[in-house]
């Protein structure tokens, strides 16, 4: 027996697994490079939005070229969810470009500098 209240956090997690897996080896849009990792999705209780939020390493170009590659591959994308997730309609995806690894990196940096003893 599942909470009802929940269906979305489920959905969510599934697509975070299957986009997962289309970054990493089906999607073959050249504007996608580098390192491409899904951290995180976000769907709306109505199934109708999900956020993707995508980590990207490389420089702020490769960045912008992964989302706009990503945003193009959306209709393949929905399609192939509707299919694995057995969804009869998959939500609205929106790509949103993920900084925490960036920021949690600077403030690791930050705390390593205020460690150091003085000389």
């Amino acid at each position: 027996m599942t909470i009802p209240g929940h269906r979305h956090e489920r959905v969510a997690e599934e697509i975070l697994h299957e986009l997962g897996i289309m970054v990493a080896g089906e999607l073959k849009d050249p504007r996608i490079a580098g390192l491409v990792t899904v951290t995180e999705v976000r769907v709306t209780p109505d199934l109708k939005h999900a956020r993707v939020f995508v980590s990207v390493i490389g420089n702020e170009a490769e960045q912008k070229s992964t989302i706009r590659g990503l945003a193009a591959a959306v209709g393949y994308i929905r399609h192939e969810l509707t299919e694995r997730i057995q969804l009869r309609r998959a939500p609205e995806i929106h790509f949103i470009l993920d900084h925490s690894e960036e920021y949690s990196q600077r403030i690791e940096e930050l705390l390593r500098q205020t460690r150091k003893p003085a000389s």
